[in-house]
């Protein structure tokens, strides 16, 4: 325990050193030394996100503590501006930036600042939809759940809405409400999009789970997927991939997210050529393993590339 004090307190020492050293230097704080030096995306969105948090000034902590308390907020979350400009423009003036260097900072930070707590907006939006369990009586997820169908199975009509049909793509008995108990509207959400915008991509893993050696439980490894993807986020191991996206992250792009896995998990499946769906969760984890270790490249951008049936794993840019 005492050589984990030491080493926390050497750090913080030589961290304030040489941090006053380069603002001596370079005239510049240390803000504008990584948007200044780091191209747009993760690798200057992670380190402005470290150097906020490592922050010993109360106006920065007290600004930080509000962001934290509004991403948290679901009222902002659902629309309500986080107020991003006025949280760059204390930042400036806390850090004394120079009026000629104003709008170039400002433009930088404004980008990383709303690309930081709509990440933590979009871990809460995403949690509470995984909370929100499937209801039979609320009309919008049974219109969901039926376009899920009619998406997978244009020329097979549904004889009932209770039936072993939904068997067919992948559910595990006559009602599919009870498999999405454990990821809730966001499992219904997630298999949805994937097979409302990937409908060839998404009919063709359908077709790849009917396998009768290899195949696997579509719809519920669609929501185990939605689990891992969930998981990835909320522990911030996905956010070189946000952060590497253009815009800000929102809702879609979870879903797209999600798909990126889906279509990549069912390549990753029929490669393993497994005995039998007992081996699942030993491929899941290995899948998982992958996908996290591709994730700690900061370089790293998930895109399904639908013409040429291919994908972009990671871009150098």
């Amino acid at each position: 325990m005492w050589l984990y004090l030491v080493r926390n307190y050497i750090y913080w020492y030589l961290r304030k050193v040489i941090k006053w050293f380069l603002r001596q230097t370079t005239k510049l704080c240390e803000l504008q030394r990584i948007c200044y030096a780091q191209p747009a995306g993760a690798r200057r969105t992670l380190n402005v996100e470290r150097s906020l948090r490592d922050s010993n000034r109360p106006q920065i902590r007290g600004l930080l503590t509000v962001l934290d308390a509004r991403a948290s907020d679901r009222s902002f979350y659902l629309g309500r501006s986080i107020q991003i400009p006025n949280a760059v423009s204390t930042i400036t003036r806390v850090k004394r930036i120079d009026q000629c260097e104003y709008e170039r900072f400002n433009n930088a930070l404004g980008q990383c600042v709303n690309n930081i707590w709509s990440y933590m907006q979009l871990v809460e939006e995403i949690k509470t939809s995984a909370a929100i369990p499937y209801d039979c009586t609320n009309d919008v997820h049974e219109k969901s759940l039926l376009l899920l169908w009619d998406e997978l199975m244009p020329n097979d009509r549904l004889e009932n809405r209770v039936t072993k049909q939904w068997q067919d793509i992948g559910f595990q008995g006559d009602d599919p409400k009870t498999d999405f108990r454990g990821m809730g509207t966001l499992g219904l959400d997630n298999l949805v999009y994937f097979a409302s915008k990937y409908t060839h991509l998404a009919r063709q893993a359908l077709s790849h789970s009917m396998h009768p050696i290899h195949g696997y439980a579509f719809a519920i490894v669609g929501i185990n997927l939605t689990s891992m993807a969930l998981g990835l986020v909320v522990d911030g191991s996905a956010k070189t991939h946000f952060y590497n996206t253009r815009n800000a992250p929102e809702y879609e792009d979870f879903n797209e997210f999600y798909c990126y896995l889906f279509w990549k998990f069912d390549k990753f499946w029929l490669d393993a050529k497994p005995k039998d769906l007992m081996e699942f969760a030993i491929h899941r984890k290995q899948f998982e393993t992958t996908i996290r270790q591709t994730l700690e490249n900061i370089d790293t951008v998930f895109l399904i590339d639908v013409p040429n049936d291919n994908t972009t794993d990671v871009l150098n840019r």
